[in-house]
């Protein structure tokens, strides 16, 4: 069952990176430009969102199961129908869809973990699905480009349909329903959404939704300003680039380790609390470094290894704290924290380019300041000192 929630979650890296490679393909057979084609990206970004507001409250009165198998369903109609798309129209709609779709995986598979588990294995399975998180968006870009090899950028969504399928069967097969009848919100849909509304204004809750929002922010602000700083102000290949992101991905893989050992053993508030200090504190040095020294290689390798490093800790950190807060509403309580996370992942994306391409300071910048504000979250409405959504400590 832990395998395929594993998979479910890699499912929507998978199809925002998968196709990347083909965005120059896709642009002259659609007969349209760059633009419109990064629109796809959007377009799916913004459905994984809406459906994470929307499918986790839902589950919450249904049952984990059946949204779980309508959604496998839905992602495997959805990319056979970007794989057919005759224009960028038809594209963009279905793209979207195919973010509400994909979003079921991830939003029920941390309420899955949250029903099923208790105690010191939460954040254990919560590191486990952060570790594939990191893995996915390194391999799918390379799968797509195997598949661009070979054939069109066509195929790669016929590849994303074919591995929905694959899921659709594993989750009929293998992931039982973990929400008894007793435990769903009897309401239906409309109660589980007023119980998001109280989630939303409890503060502790609130507090590590809001860390974990500008912890992605800071995230994806590096993953999509990255490669200009190290291929056009570095002048690295795309070659060592890759080595150079892979690497920091191994780090925020062993820093996702390392809390799942730590979390046996100390408070899970410690544990959020040190990582976003190490993550802020390397977002600063990266700035500094930058502005008296200018632009350095070595520098910025080190500083984003050190922040990914970070990150590998507060994201399931913020998400153990999280599921343990709402675990009367597990599926709102994942549907807050996964629509978050992504809806300030893609505002700190789109921030790093809105200020020029001259240096590594708008990228560092935007790191930095989604960072501080974490950290004024964390001080403010988390208070790790008062141990709120605390597992037992062995």
């Amino acid at each position: 069952m832990l395998l395929v929630l594993g998979l479910l979650t890699a499912l929507g890296p998978f199809a925002i990176d998968m196709y990347v490679p083909g965005f120059p393909a896709m642009s002259a057979a659609l007969h349209t430009g760059p633009s419109a084609i990064q629109l796809t990206l959007t377009a799916f970004l913004a459905g994984v969102v809406v459906g994470q507001f929307l499918i986790g409250p839902v589950s919450d009165a249904l049952g984990r199961r059946r949204p779980l198998i309508v959604g496998c369903a839905g992602f495997v109609v959805s990319a056979l129908a970007c794989a057919l798309a005759p224009s960028i129209g038809v594209l963009l709609a279905t793209r979207f869809i195919q973010g509400i779709a994909g979003a079921a995986g991830m939003v029920l598979a941390r309420a899955v973990i949250a029903d099923r588990f208790r105690g010191h294995d939460v954040p254990r399975y919560m590191a486990l699905l952060g570790q594939i998180l990191c893995v996915a968006p390194v391999i799918a870009p390379v799968i797509g480009g195997g598949i661009l090899a070979v054939s069109s950028w066509r195929a790669i969504f016929v590849a994303l349909c074919a591995l929905g399928a694959v899921l659709l069967v594993a989750v009929i097969a293998k992931v039982p329903e973990t929400l008894a009848p007793e435990q769903r919100h009897q309401g239906g849909p409309a109660d589980t959404f007023r119980a998001m509304g109280r989630l939303a204004c409890h503060r502790a809750f609130l507090g590590n939704t809001l860390v974990l929002g500008f912890s992605s922010a800071a995230l994806f602000g590096y993953i999509s300003g990255s490669s200009f700083v190290f291929e056009h102000i570095h002048g690295v290949s795309a070659g060592v680039f890759a080595l150079i992101f892979a690497v920091n991905s191994v780090g925020q893989l062993i820093a996702g380790a390392v809390f799942a050992k730590l979390a046996h053993r100390l408070r899970i508030n410690t544990l959020l609390a040190a990582s976003v200090a190490l993550t802020a504190t390397a977002a600063l040095a990266q700035v500094l470094i930058t502005a008296l020294l200018g632009e350095s290689f070595a520098g910025s390798w080190i500083t984003q290894f050190v922040f990914l490093s970070g990150i590998g800790m507060a994201i399931p950190a913020t998400m153990t704290l999280g599921q343990n807060l709402g675990r009367h509403a597990s599926g709102a309580a994942s549907a807050l924290l996964g629509g978050l996370q992504f809806l300030f992942g893609a505002a700190g994306s789109s921030l790093v380019g809105l200020f020029g391409q001259n240096s590594s300071l708008p990228m560092g910048l935007v790191m930095l300041t989604s960072m501080a504000l974490a950290v004024l979250c964390l001080v403010v409405l988390v208070r790790p000192r008062q141990g709120h959504g605390e597992v037992a400590v062995h």
